[in-house]
């Protein structure tokens, strides 16, 4: 018992030692273009969904702040949310997390197309009125003036796509 006691007592310390230095080194995540356009982002993404919704009750507020910063720190810069995720409060959730100079260091993601309604159902919209709508507000809830790539979550077969994206370079 004693040996055994030793033993975790040992491999506790490796695990400290190697933690901090894990936390003192450099990180380096690879990065790759993303489009056409000019975009640049970590090759790993944060996904945020499971924050606020769908994957069990939502995750603690500060605790995800802290993860989001965390995978920052570590090399994670291109975070990925969406309107309908909470709905909402995801991008609450990021919008609190890239204060204090955050945003800078990030490259973030967006989506609109997806509306749930009183009943529970979702509906799927790509109309250019919801799409400013929803634009408009998910830069109210992240407290930005520009998204880095916003693009739809599902795609509305009743709208053509140039209809969809018509007025998506005036917002």
């Amino acid at each position: 018992m004693l040996l055994r006691v030793l033993t975790d007592a040992v491999t506790l310390a490796h695990t400290l030692v190697l933690l901090a230095s894990m936390a003192a080194a450099p990180v380096s995540v690879p990065r790759m273009k993303l489009g056409s356009q000019g975009l640049e982002v970590s090759a790993q993404g944060l996904g945020c969904l499971g924050m606020s919704a769908f994957y069990g009750m939502p995750k603690p507020e500060p605790d995800m702040i802290a993860l989001i910063h965390h995978a920052v720190a570590s090399g994670v810069t291109f975070l990925d949310t969406a309107d309908m995720y909470g709905p909402h409060t995801n991008e609450i959730l990021l919008g609190k997390a890239l204060q204090g100079g955050v945003r800078e260091k990030v490259e973030l993601a967006t989506k609109f197309g997806v509306l749930f309604t009183d009943d529970g159902n979702r509906e799927i919209h790509g109309d250019s009125a919801y799409v400013r709508a929803a634009c408009e507000g998910s830069l109210k809830r992240l407290g930005l003036d520009c998204i880095d790539l916003y693009y739809q979550h599902r795609i509305d077969k009743t709208v053509p796509i140039e209809v969809t994206v018509s007025r998506r370079f005036s917002i």
